[in-house]
Parts: C-alpha cells; sequence; structure tokens
C-alpha cells in the first residue's frame, strides 16, 4: 500500500491503540494506506508507554482508537499517543474515536457531579488533538465542548439502508426508545419512504445507572414490523423491555437497530433470549465472540470513518457525513 498524497509536504498517517485494531485496519484497506509501525506496552504497575517507530514529523495523523472497555485504559492510551505526536512535530493530530467514551454524562443531573464528556474533550485538546472525529455521540451538544473541528458521523444511512432492505416498508414503525429520540426516528422515517413513529414513554432514577422503567407504547404499532432505534446498546435492560412492550401492543415483529453494541454484563444473554427478530449493530466496538448470537448482524462502519479521513485529509467537504443524508 502506498501513503496518501496531496502534495511533497503533506503525508497521511494512520495510526492504532490497541483497543480495536481491526477496525484501523479495515479503515487503512479502504484508504489503501498503511497502519504506522507502534511499539506499544503496559509496565508492571499498569503504566502506558508508546513509542512510534517512523518519522512523523510533518504529517496529517489521524489516531485511531475506540474507548471498549476497559475504557479508561483506551483513553489513556490515546491521549499518550496523541501526546507522543504532538511532541514529535506532526503537523495536524485528528483524534478518530470511533465511540466517545464518557458521552452519557454530558450534563449535571444533580449537585456535586461532574460533566466527564467536556472533561474527555479538554483532556484530548490539552494532550495536543486539532481535530475530533467520531460516530453517533450520545447527544449533539458534545460537539460544543472541544475547542477546535469536530466531524460528529452518523450511522444512520447505513443502518436504515440495510433494515429498509430486509422489512416491508408499508407495515414499519420507527420506534424511539424514549421522547428524546423522537427526532432522530423523524430522520429514520424520511430515509425509509414515511415510515410511522412511535415511542417507549419511560423514566429513569439518576441515582441507578443502566436502569429504566419502560412505561406505555405511543402510537400505533398493532400488526407493524417495529424497529427499535438507539445510539448504544448497554446492558440491554431497557431496550428488552421495549421489545416486550412492543409485542403486547400487538407488534408483528421487531428489530433493534443501533450504532454502539457496548454490551456489558447480561445483555447479550437478554438479547438472545428476547423476542426481538434481529439485533442490527456498527463495529465502532469490538464484540467478543461471547457476545456474538444467531439474531446479531454486525455492519462495518470502516467505510463511513475511511470517507471522513479522505475528505478531512484532501480539505473536502464532510457536509454530508454530518446530517446523516448520503
Amino acid at each position: 500500500m502506498n501513503e496518501l498524497r496531496l502534495s511533497s509536504e503533506k503525508r497521511l498517517r494512520l495510526f492504532t491503540g490497541r483497543g480495536f485494531p481491526e477496525l484501523a485496519l479495515e479503515v487503512a484497506e479502504q484508504l489503501d494506506v498503511p497502519i504506522t509501525p507502534t511499539s506499544a506496552y503496559d509496565f508492571a504497575n499498569g503504566e502506558i508507554f508508546v513509542r512510534f517507530e517512523e518519522s512523523v514529523r510533518g504529517c496529517d495523523a489521524f489516531v485511531i482508537q475506540s474507548h471498549t472497555a476497559p475504557v479508561n485504559k483506551q483513553i489513556m492510551e490515546q491521549l499518550i499517543m496523541v501526546d507522543a505526536l504532538k511532541r514529535a512535530s506532526a503537523k495536524r493530530i485528528t483524534v478518530v474515536a470511533p465511540f466517545y467514551g464518557y458521552a452519557r454524562q454530558d450534563k449535571k443531573h444533580r449537585g456535586r457531579e461532574p460533566i466527564s464528556a467536556r472533561l474527555m474533550a479538554d483532556l484530548f485538546k490539552t494532550a495536543g488533538a486539532d481535530r475530533l472525529m467520531t460516530v453517533d455521540l450520545h447527544t449533539a451538544q458534545i460537539q460544543g465542548f472541544f475547542d477546535g473541528p469536530v466531524d460528529h458521523l452518523f450511522a444512520l444511512p447505513l443502518l436504515a439502508d440495510y433494515v429498509g432492505k430486509r422489512v416491508n416498508r408499508s407495515k414499519l414503525a420507527i420506534v424511539s426508545p424514549d421522547s428524546g429520540r423522537v427526532r432522530v426516528a423523524e430522520r429514520w422515517s424520511d430515509l425509509l419512504g414515511g415510515a410511522s413513529i412511535a415511542f417507549i414513554h419511560k423514566t429513569r432514577d439518576p441515582r441507578i445507572p443502566n436502569e429504566a422503567i419502560t412505561g406505555k407504547v405511543v402510537g400505533d404499532v398493532k400488526g407493524k414490523t417495529c424497529v427499535v432505534i438507539d445510539d448504544m446498546i448497554d446492558t440491554a435492560g431497557t431496550i428488552s423491555k421495549a421489545v416486550d412492550a412492543l409485542i403486547d401492543e400487538g407488534a408483528s415483529e421487531v428489530i433493534i437497530a443501533a450504532t454502539h453494541a457496548v454490551f456489558s454484563g447480561p445483555a447479550a444473554d437478554r438479547l438472545r433470549n428476547s423476542k426481538v427478530s434481529e439485533v442490527v449493530v456498527t463495529n465502532t466496538l469490538p464484540i467478543a465472540e461471547a457476545n456474538r448470537f444467531d439474531k446479531l448482524t454486525v455492519l462495518s462502519i470502516a467505510p463511513l470513518i475511511a470517507r471522513a479521513v479522505k475528505e478531512v485529509f484532501e480539505d473536502g467537504s464532510v457536509t454530508s457525513l454530518f446530517d446523516g443524508h448520503s
């Protein structure tokens, strides 16, 4: 593979941490650009060491790292890589975090709480990042936390295209798991020819993580194929209850479509044993073999990231990747 160049002075370099190198390799193959050789290891006390094996002076660096579990380790490794690039005179550094850690902590629910998503942005800026690229942030406001350009990519067209080919659109209902994501459901509906929209009323205790009380279904879902959309599946407790609620309301079939397969704890078992017909996710995060099941479909996000990297490198337009339309 050859380095992608616009001129003798501009070089694109890809770097990957140890969190999910397989995704970085997919992106590299899409771009026909090699991954820059990197040495990385942990000291006995858990401290991380990183060194690049080739000169990075003057390059346009893209550091790919998904914030998979253990999240703090992956974030720290990416921060150290950015610092190393800055000190080695990289011309521009773009942090590529397909899944942005701490995105759910984007505001204070009660007093004396942190806004960890903002802290994350500050850390990357301090380390030396010039730009941030990510996929489907938990809330759009996080873009404003980073003091620099943010390329907020959307997996919606990828997921909607797959679902659109899978179902009878005349009997389709897009279901938001709560009232807060109805706007996203409307965009799904637009892409799928005006499918009907419903949402599930739920309440959540901010003192108890990963748990919500699923209420009634708002909207007509009887006899329809329901597509429950969300940005991530963590423990799958809420979304499994949503599937049950929709089946109880007469839905003929339920499909789950989500960008980030966090799949913590009992998630895979809950989905495997639920009444859902199919769970469609992307590979922004690695999925362990133990968390895979027959009803799971994984779509590759690599072409979207590669296209965005190419557009940023060539100073092109990435607007179509921001607004969720192809």
